[in-house]
């Protein structure tokens, strides 16, 4: 089912399947809630909730919020969003800027996870170095437009043997590009950049924490996730071989199956 709601001044897309414990998969940078669609089989066993983020898919952008450039003004979107559906305890699972969206999330409102987790992302903040290509793409997307930048930028989330395999999978993913003005992608980067170190989330955290890694990322290097799966107190990991920074599309049954074994596991234990 496809809903639309309004909060701080624009209108929010969102899909909504299946019943039970609530699960909201929260996307990343350059991506809508489409980029979960290999997902969706998760409807069996739960409510999945796939909203499009403000700026992406068929959330309109408004250029008179100025904290859209902030992390928490997503993880702000996301509590609308179960306010708006009346749930009061969710599974949130965030790939990439979607991971860092679901860290400001646990760390503002924790009494309503039931268990949160990374699908290539990482707790770290950005280092210096990551700023400064961040704020080289931010001019980069000024002088070329969005979808140039994409068009650079996504063939390097993919590992070589997918890109070898699947040419016309990351063009879709290209020319979706398109869809995205550059200020909400330099919107994204802004509030990437700003975003603090949220280790210590990890650290508190009374819910279990899923972490899934790829071991050709390089956006969220597997040896950087490894140094913080020790954090939670419960942590389940999954590791792909051969997989970058796209595992939804890269390694989709293993995926799917880590999701589906992180919800059981919440369920069972009540």
């Amino acid at each position: 089912m496809q809903k639309t709601f309004h909060h701080n001044s624009t209108n929010i897309f969102y899909r909504v399947d299946g019943e039970g414990i609530a699960v909201v998969l929260v996307h990343g940078f350059g991506e809508d809630g489409n980029v979960w669609n290999e997902q969706t089989v998760l409807k069996e066993y739960c409510k999945l909730i796939i909203p499009d983020l403000p700026g992406s898919g068929k959330s309109a952008f408004t250029k008179k919020e100025p904290l859209a450039s902030t992390i928490e003004f997503y993880a702000d979107c996301i509590y609308a969003l179960l306010q708006n559906e009346k749930i009061n305890s969710c599974i949130l699972l965030g790939h990439s800027m979607g991971g860092y969206i679901t860290l400001a999330f646990a760390e503002k409102y924790p009494q309503l996870l039931k268990g949160f987790g990374f699908i290539h992302s990482t707790a770290f903040a950005d280092s210096d170095e990551k700023k400064q290509n961040r704020q080289r793409g931010i001019e980069m997307m000024d002088q070329y437009g969005s979808y140039s930048f994409l068009k650079n930028t996504i063939p390097n989330l993919f590992s070589k043997k997918f890109k070898d395999e699947h040419p016309e999978k990351i063009n879709s993913l290209i020319e979706n590009g398109n869809n995205f003005s550059k200020e909400s992608l330099q919107n994204y980067y802004r509030a990437m950049m700003q975003r603090p170190d949220r280790t210590a989330v990890l650290k508190n955290s009374k819910v279990p924490v899923l972490f899934v890694i790829g071991t050709e990322d390089v956006a969220a290097p597997m040896q950087d996730v490894l140094q913080q799966v020790h954090l939670p107190e419960i942590t389940y990991i999954h590791i792909l071989e051969n997989t970058g920074h796209m595992g939804m599309w890269e390694a989709t049954q293993k995926v799917n199956t880590a999701i589906l074994e992180f919800i059981k596991s919440i369920i069972s234990n009540g």
